[in-house]
């Protein structure tokens, strides 16, 4: 008998599924990754794949001339989304479920770079994000998004509203990092060196954010990935 399979995503090397990883395994699935520019999308089907994670990189979920292969993801994605499968989104992966999902996607005012608290919503509070908590979780992102229609919005910062949005119990997106570990946090920094120097933020301060709060998001993020994953309908 075969594994359900779990699809990652995964647009830069080091943007992987960090700490979510072990809860997927352990909720009896396998981890197969797709690399863009490496593997062809159009080969993953998106009905049929028992769990889909789209994750982080540094590019904007607008950019299709740029970045063809982002029409590709908007394809699986929406029909993913009508069929109303499991999909998580982080980052990258969220702003393009709900450009997905008829949403508008741009940049923000302001870059959000940096390890600091979310606030849930109402509808965040008793949901597995609810896990995550009074506590720094990693934000790195420089653009936003309206909030999908039908969707409930979970999760905000005083910089950014839109932080977090689900759909019913598959489909939640997630603006924030919980994926991040200590372990890899050096990869972050020196493949987002030229964001941070054009942003005047120093890598230092980063690094020691990382070593302060990573162990404990770690923990609580495996806590959210197993409940989301025991919910799913």
């Amino acid at each position: 008998m075969s594994l359900p399979t779990a699809v990652a995503i995964r647009h830069v090397a080091f943007e992987d599924l960090g700490s979510l990883a072990l809860p997927i395994e352990r909720a009896g699935y396998k981890i197969h990754y797709y690399d863009v520019g490496l593997q062809d999308l159009w080969t993953l089907d998106p009905i049929k794949t028992e769990l889909l994670v789209v994750l982080g990189g540094p590019i904007g979920a607008y950019q299709d001339e740029q970045y063809p292969f982002l029409k590709d993801e908007i394809g699986i994605l929406q029909e993913r989304l009508a069929a109303g499968r499991p999909t998580l989104g982080l980052g990258l992966g969220a702003q393009l479920m709900a450009r997905a999902l008829g949403a508008r996607v741009y940049p923000a005012p302001q870059k959000e770079i940096g390890w600091s608290p979310i606030m849930l919503s109402e509808a965040g509070r008793p949901s597995a994000i609810r896990h995550l908590g009074d506590a720094p979780v990693l934000h790195w992102h420089g653009d936003t998004f309206d909030l999908p229609p039908e969707c409930e919005l979970i999760a905000s910062t005083g910089i950014c509203r839109n932080q977090g949005f689900m759909k019913g119990p598959n489909i939640l997106g997630l603006q924030f990092h919980p994926e991040a570990v200590h372990a890899g946090f050096e990869r972050w920094l020196v493949g987002h060196a030229s964001e941070l120097s054009q942003a005047e933020i120093d890598p230092k301060a980063l690094r020691a954010q990382a070593a302060r709060h990573a162990a404990g998001l770690q923990v609580r993020a495996r806590d959210m990935m197993d409940e989301w994953l025991q919910g799913l309908g």
